[in-house]
């Protein structure tokens, strides 16, 4: 399989470089491939940015996790609407790996329609799909 330039982030993905943890510079690079080459795209669903920001909003408060939501929609991170497709296809992937988050299988599945990359450090729910869905690509920032 080709590399893909269309990479979907999910939340834990974003958390990492807002926090600036572990793998916060391989987001970094993908934001900065994005700003340099328009045919690089990144993206985030509604769903996973939710995440984000709930979980911000829980540990900063409500300025800080407006602040994180104003950072992100200014940024080269494009957010989707989650179109039936994706809908069904995250519908399917929950159904057969539970451990997975509703966000995340919306992330995956978007991932998998577009032949794009899931960017992700999730390995604890993740590493079973990647065995077994080979047309999901992924990046694992740590």
């Amino acid at each position: 399989m080709s590399e893909s330039n269309v990479y979907f982030l999910d939340a834990c993905a974003l958390i990492a470089l807002v926090k600036q943890e572990s793998g916060a510079e391989v987001v970094e690079d993908l934001l900065v491939k994005a700003l340099n080459d328009k045919k690089f795209i990144i993206q985030i669903n509604k769903i996973n940015l939710l995440e984000v920001y709930y979980g911000f909003h829980r540990e900063r408060g409500k300025a800080f996790a407006d602040e994180i939501l104003r950072k992100i929609k200014d940024s080269a991170v494009g957010i989707t609407d989650t179109i039936y497709a994706v809908l069904a296809e995250a519908g399917r992937l929950k159904s057969i790996y539970r451990r997975i988050s509703l966000a995340d299988a919306v992330a995956l599945a978007e991932a998998s329609i577009a032949e794009g990359t899931i960017v992700t450090a999730d390995h604890h729910e993740m590493d079973t799909i990647e065995q077994s869905e080979p047309g999901i690509q992924f990046l694992w920032i740590r």
